[in-house]
């Protein structure tokens, strides 16, 4: 039988997933307000800026929450943000007891939420469902701990690693289920990533269209050292009201820069790496703007550049029942690689979906420590 807590628990986690890729650079939270064994109110924080879950909540609860249950995914906040500590109104409220999943990771946070709800007499437990909520979390735990942008990234190969074939093409690899679920983590991230040989040969307009319609547009940022960018590519011409970023380094023409800067397109010139712009400088940059979620749609010479840099978190891999073959036929993974499978990346907390043929795995890269 299911525990009490760990329900309403999960009912505070799914209530908590509607704000997803509209709360950065806040977390996803949801509250549950119950009283006996009754649900009497739910919220969920919708997006930065607008009441947190808490007080929505417990604005729908009324004197319903007098000696009632709340139930939070994470804890509350104690000072004041874009909105007032929660903590006040979960006291004000007539809440007796408060069960959370997890502490805030944010060192404004950090436990105070908890202790100043003790301090006024509510009663206080943490720990229930901790996994599942810091998963659900997990853009914001690395956010806020790391002050960087949790990158995921996104590979659609054939059964032997080909991401296209010799002549280039690569449209479409996956079936149309597996499209859609990309453009399902489009509308969830808050930039979407890719390197100029990606525009060069797809011309992507990198925007987000679900089936239906809906949807946000992502920013785009291309990863270009030299200024590359054609003035008429789809993706500074596609009529998306998303915002396009060109990251170039030193060596990029400056009349080129300036006919792209008429086109609307932002240049943020970076120091470089062997001559290619460097990835770990960007993605802090990156972070400094709250864009918190990544989402790396690039080609092999740039996913593996980010992987090398430990830049990748999180992997979603889509793998059609085909084979393309070819030695010049190019692979998910390019640069260097290594010289030891002992060296090599694994792949681990995998999670494995499937769209009509295609298979999906889903996972996070660990490298293990070099053994010379």
């Amino acid at each position: 039988m299911v525990d009490a807590d760990d329900r309403f628990m999960w009912m505070s986690i799914d209530l908590a997933r509607q704000g997803r890729g509209r709360t950065s650079p806040n977390p996803m939270v949801g509250a549950v307000v119950v009283q006996g064994s009754e649900v009497v109110a739910t919220g969920y924080h919708q997006a930065a800026g607008s009441p947190h879950a808490e007080v929505i909540a417990l604005e729908k609860a009324g004197d319903n929450a007098i000696g009632a249950t709340l139930y939070l995914n994470l804890e509350p906040c104690a000072h004041q943000g874009r909105t007032g500590p929660c903590t006040e109104a979960i006291i004000n409220s007539g809440i007796a007891r408060v069960v959370a999943a997890m502490e805030d990771p944010n060192p404004l946070v950090a436990g105070r939420g908890f202790a100043r709800l003790q301090e006024a007499g509510v009663k206080v437990k943490v720990g229930v469902l901790e996994e599942k909520a810091k998963q659900l979390n997990e853009v914001f735990i690395r956010y806020i701990t790391d002050k960087m942008p949790f990158v995921s990234l996104k590979v659609a190969m054939s059964l032997d690693g080909k991401i296209g074939t010799k002549t280039g093409e690569s449209h479409w690899i996956t079936g149309e289920k597996a499209r859609q679920f990309v453009h399902r983590l489009r509308d969830n991230t808050d930039v979407i990533m890719v390197g100029i040989d990606t525009v060069l040969k797809d011309d992507p307009r990198l925007t987000t269209r679900m089936e239906g319609g809906g949807g946000k547009d992502p920013l785009r940022v291309v990863v270009d050292s030299t200024a590359r960018l054609p003035l008429e590519a789809k993706v500074i011409n596609s009529g998306s009201k998303a915002h396009t970023i060109l990251a170039v380094t030193e060596q990029a023409p400056r009349d080129k820069l300036r006919a792209l800067q008429s086109r609307g397109v932002e240049v943020l010139t970076m120091p470089a790496i062997d001559n290619r712009v460097n990835l770990q400088v960007l993605m802090k940059s990156l972070a400094e703007r709250e864009l918190t979620a990544v989402l790396v749609e690039g080609g092999g010479t740039l996913n593996f550049s980010l992987l090398e840099s430990g830049l990748i978190d999180k992997f979603f891999v889509f793998i059609a029942p085909i084979v393309i073959g070819g030695r010049d036929s190019p692979t998910a993974f390019a640069g260097k690689g290594v010289d030891s499978l002992k060296n090599a990346w694994s792949i681990e907390n995998i999670e494995l979906k499937q769209f009509d043929r295609d298979l999906l795995l889903i996972g996070y890269p660990v490298r293990p420590e070099r053994v010379e």
